[in-house]
């Protein structure tokens, strides 16, 4: 038998022992949201707009460029707060991100949007419910909340809903924990107002959009929409200033759920690519800051560098003195969202008209601190 059947058999034998796991995990869920559409248990609704980001799936489908879509498509009329669990925080409670902000205190994904928008009102909380009413004391004039995964929360009722999942993993092709990665049933995907398909191609036909379309099966009340990832101009960690990284040879430095797609962008324009990964949101510590040195040090390639991603970026930002004495071209490759399929400007409406619309009609009721309860 090959060794490839043995691992077939073996897989299939410890599926049989995790479905009861998963069929015990699928009907307290359903249980739970059984209760929430019925109304047995009751939903916030704010009169401030607020949007929701989330999934179906255990990470890696792209929310984060996707909130700081929304935040680019925003932040110029309105005034924008996002609010994050803070993920792997070393923290407890309500925060607002300041100037003595770092990721350890906020969270990784949280401390990027810190950096990259300084204009924004960036929080973290474990209970949404009790974390806007907090928001909202202490920065009355917010205009719209985005709520970075928060599609289980249902505690609190957002006035539209985007639901990301991933072009090369759809929840329609996946199985609830701990059989596959899926948090809740699939079935859950019709709460959601907007579905977007994330990680796409760039090149995704229309043929192939309406072969997914006819898969998700979406509701009369659901738009369904198409992105892909666009690499950005790399920078300079240290300085900030824009980096050629064409032809030149690269140790990456990652952890992110899925690295194989920035793994082939790098080898398609650089000479050859070093990779060093890390588990998902991993925090650097100092024996893993010797590894990357002595793996740059100990390549004998000309015109090497050492690269990152933006939320590598923001937990290494926790060395910044060290790793600024080094004297070792750090660079970071930022990613920004691309709506594809000619859906961008239809995407845009979308969110605005829902924000406009929920501002006026709190306006009719007098949108004030009073209004919004928070005193």
């Amino acid at each position: 038998m090959s060794q490839r059947n043995v691992l077939y058999y073996a897989f299939s034998a410890v599926r049989i022992f995790l479905y009861p796991i998963a069929l015990l995990y699928g009907a307290v869920l359903w249980l739970r949201n059984r209760l929430y559409d019925t109304g047995f248990f009751s939903s916030i609704e704010f009169s401030v707009p607020v949007i929701t980001v989330g999934n179906l799936s255990v990470g890696g489908t792209g929310k984060t460029p996707h909130v700081e879509y929304l935040v680019r498509l925003l932040e110029y009329e309105y005034r924008v707060a996002t609010m994050s669990r803070g993920y792997k925080r070393h923290t407890q409670g309500f925060i607002i991100a300041d100037e003595n902000s770092n990721a350890l205190r906020i969270g990784d994904e949280p401390m990027q949007y810190h950096l990259k928008f300084p204009d924004l009102t960036v929080s973290v909380a474990e209970e949404r419910m009790t974390g806007i009413p907090a928001l909202l004391q202490r920065k009355p004039l917010i205009d719209v909340i985005l709520l970075d995964d928060a599609y289980q929360h249902r505690s609190v009722k957002a006035g539209l809903t985007i639901l990301i999942t991933d072009h090369a993993r759809p929840f329609y092709d996946d199985y609830i924990l701990p059989l596959g990665r899926l948090r809740e049933q699939r079935a859950a995907y019709k709460r959601a107002n907007v579905i977007i398909v994330s990680k796409c191609p760039l090149g995704i036909t229309v043929q192939k959009a309406q072969e997914i379309i006819k898969k998700i099966k979406p509701q009369p009340h659901q738009q369904v929409f198409f992105t892909g990832i666009k690499y950005c101009t790399p920078y300079n960690f240290i300085t900030k200033e824009e980096v050629n990284l064409n032809k030149r040879n690269a140790v990456l430095v990652c952890c992110i759920a899925r690295p194989e797609p920035l793994v082939a962008h790098l080898r398609g324009n650089m000479q050859d690519v070093h990779v060093l990964s890390y588990p998902d949101h991993h925090y650097f510590v100092s024996k893993d800051l010797e590894e990357i040195k002595t793996a740059y040090e100990n390549w004998q390639v000309p015109g090497k560098v050492i690269v990152t991603t933006e939320k590598d970026a923001a937990r290494l930002h926790l060395h910044f003195d060290k790793l600024k004495d080094w004297g070792i071209e750090i660079v970071v490759l930022p990613i920004e969202v691309a709506v594809l399929l000619g859906g961008r400007n239809e995407f845009n409406a979308t969110v605005i008209r829902y924000v406009s619309q929920s501002l006026m009609e709190n306006d009719e009721y007098g949108n004030t601190p009073e209004a919004q309860g928070i005193y």
